[in-house]
C-alpha cells in the first residue's frame, strides 16, 4: 500500500489534522463545525447517489452493491452512515493517526469499514475503482488540486459519481471560516484553513473538467446562526458549497 507523501499531499496540512485526531467523535470538540454540517452534507450526498443509481432511500440498505470511497475520511463521520446504508466502504486518509480512531469507532458501532492510511494517488496506482467517491472538504488542503482531482477521476468506474465540497474564496468566506470559526468561536484551531487555498465554484468546475469529469450539479451549504443549523441552497454558494460530477467513460 502506498502511504502518504505523494505529489499532492501537503505535509503541513496533514499535521494540522493529525494533532486533532482524538477529537473526531466529540460533537463539542474541535470538529464541532463538521458535526453540525454533517446532516446537510448527508442530505445532499444520499440524494445524489440515490438519483444517479436509482436507489430508494426508504428501503433497507439502499446502497447495497455500491463501492464507495471516502477520501480524507478523518474519523469516519461520512464513512459510517454510508456503511449503514449498505455500501461497501473504503475510508482513506493521509493522516495516520486518524485511521485507528476511525477503526475503533466503527468496531464499537458494529460496522465493517475498510480504513486505510493512504492517498488518492496510492489507491489509483493500485488500480482501485469505485462507484462513488466522497471528496469532502479535502481539495482546499492538498498541494496540487488538479493532480489530486485527476487521481480521483481515475478512482471512479465509468458512470461513477464524485461528490466534492470545499469553500469559496471571497471576503464572506474569510469572515465566516477564518475570523468566525477560528478566531471568534474557536471551533477550530487558528491556521486550520488557508483562505488563499479556497476555490471558487467556477474554478472548481474548470479543475473538474480538466480532470476528465463532467460537473452536473452544485449547491451551497448555508449556516443559519438563528436556528444554529445548515441547509442546502441552489443560489447561495458564497461560503461552503458542494458539487456532483460524473465520469462519463
Amino acid at each position: 500500500m502506498q502511504q502518504a507523501g505523494t505529489s499532492t499531499i501537503d505535509a503541513a496540512e496533514v499535521a494540522k489534522f493529525e494533532a486533532m485526531a482524538a477529537e473526531w467523535w466529540n460533537p463539542d470538540g474541535k470538529f464541532k463545525p463538521l458535526h453540525m454540517l454533517n446532516p446537510c452534507r448527508l442530505d445532499y450526498i444520499t440524494g445524489q447517489i440515490a438519483a444517479e443509481f436509482d436507489r430508494d432511500l426508504t428501503q433497507d440498505k439502499p446502497f447495497a452493491g455500491l463501492r464507495i470511497l471516502d477520501i480524507g475520511c478523518g474519523g469516519g463521520l461520512l464513512s459510517e452512515p454510508m456503511a449503514r446504508l449498505g455500501a461497501d466502504v473504503v475510508g482513506a486518509d493521509a493522516a495516520p493517526r486518524n485511521i485507528p480512531v476511525a477503526r475503533l469507532h466503527a468496531e464499537q458501532a458494529g460496522l465493517k469499514i475498510d480504513y486505510r492510511h493512504t492517498t488518492a494517488e496510492g489507491l489509483a496506482a493500485a488500480g482501485e475503482q469505485f462507484d462513488v467517491v466522497l471528496n469532502m472538504e479535502v481539495v482546499e488542503h492538498v498541494a496540487d488540486p488538479q493532480a489530486y482531482l485527476t487521481a480521483c477521476h481515475a478512482l471512479l468506474k465509468p458512470g461513477g459519481l464524485m461528490v466534492c465540497s470545499t469553500l469559496n474564496r471571497n471576503p464572506k468566506s474569510f469572515a465566516m471560516a477564518i475570523i468566525g470559526a477560528e478566531w471568534v468561536m474557536r471551533w477550530l484551531p487558528k491556521g486550520t484553513h488557508d483562505w488563499r487555498k479556497f476555490i471558487t465554484p467556477d474554478e472548481l468546475y474548470v479543475l473538474l473538467r480538466k480532470a476528465g469529469l463532467d460537473p452536473v450539479d452544485r449547491k451551497g451549504m448555508v449556516f443559519n446562526p438563528l436556528g444554529w443549523s445548515w441547509s442546502l441552497s441552489a443560489r447561495d454558494l458564497s461560503c461552503n458549497y458542494v458539487t456532483t460530477s460524473l465520469r462519463r467513460g
